[in-house]
């Protein structure tokens, strides 16, 4: 599906709709940056089939986005509901994969959530967990940031570090991620860069535990090589697999960078 209209998301969804309104455009539905039918590449569902909602607008700003035109400079075009709902039936899947950006900064994600529960689709929703919202999903699949990700003057890739604060404020919402854990069947993602990262997982991890009061399962704890591209994915890959094994965790592939390195739609 093409994409359109890039707008500045500096306030994510409320804005996007209050810039695409002054210009007459259409704010009804959800503003889509891709629709498309690839396999899951990521976490304990890698391989399946499925059908991909991706939104357009964030609330963070990771260095390494691996979905640039969803944050740092957004495209999308506003779909209503019908039309959405209408391109994923035209795909023989039953996996629908929500995910953005941060697709539950937009309400209307529920209303997308509960006509895909009524139709019988498993859904998935891939967040990074400072939002909780109240609707049929059968994966939360939650990649709670880390210091690592925070765009610094040096990592942000307009080499302006203007995101740096606001990030590093809004990256972790303790509330949310214990919501998410307590109501939804879980997969805890963290993208990891290298060994460093492992302390900040174990202690946000021991946050959540003491907090929910549902268990996370080691199972249930995945680690994600830092990579949008082969060359980089190679660069750290063989480290987080043997991180995971260290501390028991779950390592997971990126399988689409693999296949089709960052080409969109995959």
């Amino acid at each position: 599906m093409p994409v359109s209209d890039s707008v500045d998301l500096e306030n994510a969804a409320e804005d996007a709709a209050e810039v695409d309104a002054e210009d007459g455009r259409s704010t009804e539905g959800l503003p889509i940056n891709e629709l498309f039918y690839s396999v899951q590449g990521e976490g304990t569902l890698a391989g399946i089939p499925s059908v991909f909602v991706r939104t357009s607008g964030c609330n963070l700003r990771c260095w390494f986005c691996d979905s640039y035109h969803t944050s740092w400079e957004p495209t999308h075009a506003w779909l209503g509901l019908e039309e959405i709902l209408a391109e994923i039936e035209s795909h023989d899947a039953d996996h629908v994969v929500l995910t953005g950006g941060e697709p539950l900064i937009h309400e209307e994600s529920v209303a997308l959530l509960e006509a895909l529960d009524d139709r019988g689709y498993h859904t998935t929703v891939e967040t990074n967990g400072t939002i909780y919202r109240d609707a049929p999903i059968d994966l939360a699949s939650v990649s709670p940031k880390l210091e690592s990700s925070t765009p610094t003057a040096e990592r942000d890739p307009n080499g302006e570090g203007e995101w740096e604060a606001r990030h590093e404020s809004d990256r972790i919402e303790m509330d949310s991620l214990v919501r998410l854990v307590e109501n939804y069947d879980v997969q805890l993602k963290f993208v990891v860069t290298d060994a460093e990262d492992m302390p900040e997982i174990l202690a946000l991890l021991d946050d959540i535990r003491t907090a929910a009061d549902a268990p996370i399962s080691d199972d249930d704890v995945l680690l994600m090589p830092e990579g949008a591209t082969r060359e980089r994915l190679a660069e750290t890959r063989t480290q987080v697999a043997d991180l995971a094994m260290e501390y028991g965790f779950r390592y997971t592939p990126r399988l689409h960078v693999t296949l089709w390195n960052d080409a969109p739609e995959t």
